[in-house]
């Protein structure tokens, strides 16, 4: 057997890795295509905070369908937590990039974040069957 057959297909078999990679996939690709609305259309700057929120929405309920489809069961579990890493990831990323500090808007964020992750863990395990 040829060793190198096996290093072509490279898959993400744990549920959390796995919906975190989606979530963010979904989220540079939905990122991208807003984006270049902007540039194409005459849609202005300031209403891409409803955008941002929908994108984010979009990335959890992905990421949270992923990991749940990959456990199989306890989905609200593994989607909740695939959403409180990626709310991790962002928060951080926004505290190292762009110096946001912590505040009530962040807590709210982490909530949300699992309840959507969650909700889509919960339609994933049921579209395994």
């Amino acid at each position: 057997m040829n060793p190198l057959n096996k290093m072509r297909s490279i898959r993400v078999t744990s549920p959390l890795p796995a919906g975190l990679l989606y979530a963010f996939a979904t989220m540079i690709l939905c990122t991208l295509l807003v984006s270049l609305l902007l540039v194409f259309t005459s849609m202005r700057e300031q209403s891409l905070s409803l955008y941002v929120y929908l994108i984010h929405g979009a990335a959890l309920l992905c990421g949270g369908l992923t990991a749940g489809k990959r456990s199989g069961f306890k989905g609200w579990y593994f989607g909740g937590v695939t959403g409180l890493l990626y709310a991790l990831l962002i928060v951080l990323v926004s505290f190292l990039g762009f110096d946001a500090g912590w505040s009530i808007h962040t807590g709210i964020l982490a909530v949300m974040s699992f309840l959507i992750g969650a909700v889509g863990g919960m339609i994933g395990v049921n579209l395994r069957k």
